[in-house]
């Protein structure tokens, strides 16, 4: 989402969604995931076939790296989805969740897939929402809430997620492939 955005800057901050996809060098379907979901964190605005940045746009991409995650993390904690995550992780007795509790919460929204649960753990670390322990396979609260165990792995700082490696997302016997792109329902799973 955020290299497309870059695209979007470079085009003047609005542009036909046919042409973003040539540039891309890539079908339209496979960008509408991305597009949807900066639409929903009120980055852009789609309209007529064309995105054009709103000024919640314009000031993330204007931003330096560290007031990009602010401002990513205070849209994610609008979401269904990230607000129900953090109110769960403050709630647990030790502010952390493992990923079968992970799980549960994401499969209240969506279908998850485990490439889903992986963005959403990923783009939540990217916005200091919390922090994920791959040794011990469980979210862990960060700012505002009790500090994690002493003891626990600690992942490496977070790059902004991608569809590629990141955190073991929580393994389910009887997952089937999902019918729309990975973005398409963490999208839907924010909504």
């Amino acid at each position: 989402m955020l290299g497309l955005l870059v695209l979007l800057q470079n085009h003047h901050d609005s542009e036909d969604v046919a042409l973003l996809a040539d540039d891309l060098d890539l079908e339209i379907d496979e960008i509408l995931p991305s597009l949807e979901f900066a639409e929903i964190l009120q980055l852009v605005k789609v309209s007529d076939g064309r995105v054009t940045f709103t000024d919640l746009g314009k000031r993330l991409m204007a931003a330096t790296i560290r007031s990009r995650k602010s401002l990513l993390r205070e849209q994610l904690r609008k979401t269904t989805l990230f607000k129900t995550l953090v109110r769960a992780l403050e709630s647990a007795p030790a502010h952390e969740l493992s990923d079968h509790e992970l799980a549960q919460i994401v499969s209240l929204t969506t279908s998850p897939s485990e490439e889903v649960v992986q963005n959403i753990v990923n783009w939540g670390r990217y916005a200091d929402l919390f922090r994920y322990d791959a040794d011990e396979r469980r979210l862990i609260a960060v700012k505002g809430t009790s500090a994690p165990k002493a003891g626990t792995g600690r992942s490496p700082p977070p790059s902004p997620p991608s569809s590629g490696p990141g955190p073991s997302p929580p393994k389910r016997s009887g997952a089937t492939a999902p019918s729309d792109p990975p973005g398409a329902q963490v999208a839907h799973a924010l909504a």
